[in-house]
């Protein structure tokens, strides 16, 4: 007597009367999205219209069957790519790339980054840290200043430089110094960027080498400070900085922040794969790196015009602080959800 078959593999949907059963409704959407796609929704009629929701509904309740009893790989795939399809026609509105533009300013970037705030006050606390820990290095023992600090960028800012040649780096006004600020400003805004698309690039590898990178930022940061501070010009070096500081260290910050989002997705998944939640965080890390682009581009202007040309520590402050407010409000302070934003669209 053969043994009976265990009842979990037998297959819970027959896949060709599935398909039987649906195929009209999934040609009908599929036609619609194509006279869609070749033209707009204008040509389609009120008849169309009504219809469209329902088939589009339809499909992603056929898709879901599909998935959850396995049917064969080449509906699923047929299915997800008619529901991606029906989805960017109902609620992907083509719009212009204007409007596009503003929508990123306006909503697409702050709310990402309000999205990174954990990975942000990490990043932040590295930063200090590394800052720190170089202050006081280069204090403990001057000679430390070189293994941290390269000859590009020191370019005479060391522990053997006099207090004059330090207080000529950061406000002279002779005939020399538009070339000399405006080559360091150069070499200054190549490295923070540099710093900035690592610290994104490489924070898949579980965030590791974008931890190494802030700590290493801070401790070049904290290295000059701790030369020009031993000389009795902290303060002048502190409103030297200040000026694009708060916008380009906020921007590094920001690039570090959306590195270690994704190395975290990647070291703990959770409940979904690893590479969809690689993906879902590559979303978010993705639109703040965009808007650390824009930031590095203000810190630029701020570092070649502004930083060379106001030469008032109080007016350097002033500025350095002002920005930092403006990021902070536009990043953080709360804003009155619209419509879109309200509701849940279901996606494929």
């Amino acid at each position: 007597m053969s043994e009976a078959r265990p009842i979990d593999s037998a297959p819970l949907v027959n896949a060709s009367r599935f398909r039987a059963a649906h195929q009209d409704e999934w040609e009908a959407l599929d036609e619609l999205l194509r006279r869609m796609e070749k033209r707009s929704v204008r040509v389609l009629n009120d008849e169309a219209l009504l219809a469209l929701p329902l088939l589009y509904r339809s499909a992603l309740s056929s898709l879901s069957v599909a998935r959850e009893t396995s049917l064969d790989k080449g509906l699923v795939a047929y299915l997800e790519q008619l529901c991606t399809r029906a989805y960017f026609q109902l609620y992907g509105v083509p719009t212009s790339a204007w409007r596009q533009l503003l929508h990123f300013f306006r909503t697409g970037w702050p709310t990402a980054v309000r999205g990174l705030w954990r990975e942000t006050l990490f990043c932040l606390f590295l930063t200090v840290v590394g800052a720190v820990a170089g202050y006081w290095l280069v204090i403990a023992d001057p000679s430390a200043y070189y293994s941290i600090i390269p000859d590009a960028m020191a370019q005479g800012r060391d522990p053997s430089a006099s207090v004059e040649t330090l207080r000529k780096t950061i406000h002279d006004t002779g005939p020399s110094r538009d070339n000399a600020l405006a080559t360091f400003a150069v070499y200054l805004f190549t490295h923070n960027s540099q710093v900035a698309i690592f610290a994104f690039a490489l924070g898949f590898a579980f965030a590791v080498p974008s931890v190494l990178l802030l700590l290493y930022n801070g401790l070049t940061l904290g290295a000059m400070l701790a030369v020009f501070a031993q000389k009795g010009l902290g303060p002048d070096f502190a409103a030297w900085i200040a000026i694009h500081g708060s916008t380009e260290l906020f921007a590094i910050i920001l690039a570090g922040a959306a590195g270690i989002h994704i190395g975290m997705a990647v070291a703990f998944p959770g409940r979904e794969a690893r590479m969809e939640a690689a993906v879902v965080a590559g979303r978010r890390a993705a639109i703040a790196m965009a808007g650390v682009v824009c930031m590095l581009l203000v810190a630029g202007m701020l570092e070649g015009i502004g930083r060379q040309t106001v030469q008032g520590n109080a007016a350097r402050v002033g500025i350095g602080s002002t920005m930092l407010l403006f990021w902070l409000a536009y990043y953080y302070f709360p804003r009155r959800k619209g419509a879109g934003d309200a509701l849940a669209i279901p996606r494929p």
